[in-house]
């Protein structure tokens, strides 16, 4: 079982993250679609502070030896889930990037063909 001490502050950490997340919202430093992600991971933290017995029934269903170790696995598989998503997004705003690039290149390059009397 976990100790209470250990559940209030797995509860305040989440709280913690809610709030940092939501003033980056705020500040418009970050998307809500991508808040959402550590919104939802921030209330999985708290239904296990509260109802520690889950991971543990979870985890004995599951196969794992003991609760901590099904509960770093999915924090680990979350994690990278998070990365990925994140690389596929990077991947498609780099190609953006460089069709825009090549836009404006081409604009400016047919502004200075142009001859004078036409600007």
């Amino acid at each position: 079982m976990l100790p209470v001490y250990l559940r209030v502050l797995l509860v305040l950490g989440a709280l913690f993250a809610l709030v940092v997340v939501g003033r980056q919202v705020k500040k418009e430093k970050i998307l809500v679609e991508d808040a959402v992600f550590w919104v939802v991971l921030a209330a999985i933290f708290v239904i296990l502070a509260v109802f520690p017995d889950l991971a543990i029934v979870l985890a004995h269903n599951l196969g794992f030896m003991s609760a901590s170790n099904f509960v770093y696995l999915a924090i680990i598989v979350l994690l990278l889930w998070k990365v990925f998503t994140n690389s596929g997004e990077i991947s498609r705003l780099k190609t953006k990037v460089n069709e825009l690039a090549q836009e404006i290149a081409l604009a400016h390059m047919d502004e200075k063909e142009k001859p004078e009397d036409d600007r």
